[in-house]
């Protein structure tokens, strides 16, 4: 699966567009190296997710083309969620 169709069905991100957007200005990471939106994914990746002041780090647990919202936080696990402001 697509990165940035994985962001929209986990609903880490929103909307595609914005995740390819994200991805494309090398914000994302998978394991040491810069992730484009088109990169394929897969079960056991972990992802490093640079939002601003904000950096996610999450493991990829399931891929699947759709989901319901309820069902979406199955698909991973946070590992990390680092807020720079806090100190």
């Amino acid at each position: 699966m697509r990165l940035d169709k994985f962001l929209k069905v986990s609903r880490i991100i929103k909307r595609r567009s914005v995740a390819k957007e994200i991805a494309d200005k090398g914000r994302i990471q998978i394991g040491d190296r810069i992730a484009k939106s088109s990169t394929d994914l897969s079960v056991g990746d972990v992802l490093t997710i640079g939002f601003g002041n904000k950096t996610l780090v999450v493991r990829v647990d399931e891929l699947v083309d759709t989901t319901k919202k309820g069902d979406a936080e199955s698909m991973y696990t946070v590992v990390s969620s680092e807020d720079k402001n806090t100190k």
